[in-house]
């Protein structure tokens, strides 16, 4: 579905990612764990063109996309979920899902676009009760249900999902994970940045792990959350 091959981005002359290399297969949730300043954020951004490779390849069902520009990248079928959520503050709930179907809306989806967003509502029913509101007077995690909703709203095959569980308390964390899951099931393709390393593997199919801008190890899940580095560095297990 996905395919990332030997990748190289920079801001300016500082490089943050260094030929990395990562697969998504069709249906699977996907982890990327490492460090803060590792290049899990800059990875996610290359893929969906906003900081986009100096080298490399980035593939979506074949086609090459890393040349691409953002807004093309999203409606070939890539959307992004940002970290700390980003939503638009002064717009309403229900805008804010509107502008996540922006291009859909310009192609004349608008009946599909009605279904989508019943959908996003019933995936996050308080959502729908607050659709006149804010979206800035919203609580973290109904920001972060919005964040996500927005994007759903794009149709997308391959999500992004960029520490959705950042700021927000450990019984909001189950609810956003729960959601990922099902989101899953219903066939959305999902690459996955988290720093709670322990909540990702436990989703996940397969997992990457990423060290100053380079894939340092790879696997299953299952496999990676019993390895004693990983428990070491990333799950606070301590021998």
């Amino acid at each position: 579905m996905l395919e990332i091959e030997n990748i190289s981005t920079y801001y300016g002359n500082i490089q943050a990612l260094k030929e990395v290399s990562l697969h998504v297969e069709k249906g699977e949730i996907v982890s990327l764990i490492g460090a803060n300043g590792a290049g899990k954020t800059t990875l996610l951004n290359s893929i969906s063109g906003i900081v986009p490779p100096r080298s490399g390849s980035i593939r979506l069902e074949g086609e090459e996309i890393s040349r691409l520009p953002a807004e093309i990248i999203v409606a070939r079928g890539i959307s992004q979920v940002p970290e700390r959520r980003q939503v638009f503050s002064i717009l309403t709930v229900k805008e804010n899902l509107t502008l996540g179907a922006y291009l859909r809306i310009r192609k004349g989806e608008r009946q599909a676009v009605e279904r989508d967003m019943q959908a996003v509502f019933e995936l996050f029913p308080i959502l729908q009760e607050r659709q006149k509101q804010a979206a800035g007077t919203l609580s973290g995690g109904e920001q972060q249900m919005l964040a996500i909703g927005r994007s759903l709203m794009a149709n997308p095959k391959v999500l992004l999902l960029d520490e959705p569980s950042l700021g927000l308390a450990p019984l909001l964390v189950q609810e956003i994970f729960k959601v990922i899951v099902e989101l899953r099931q219903k066939g959305t393709t999902i690459l996955l940045v988290e720093q709670n390393a322990r909540a990702a593997l436990q989703i996940a199919d397969r997992a990457y792990v990423l060290e100053t801008g380079q894939i340092v190890m790879e696997g299953k899940a299952s496999d990676l959350i019993q390895d004693t580095g990983i428990q070491k560095a990333y799950l606070g297990i301590k021998e």
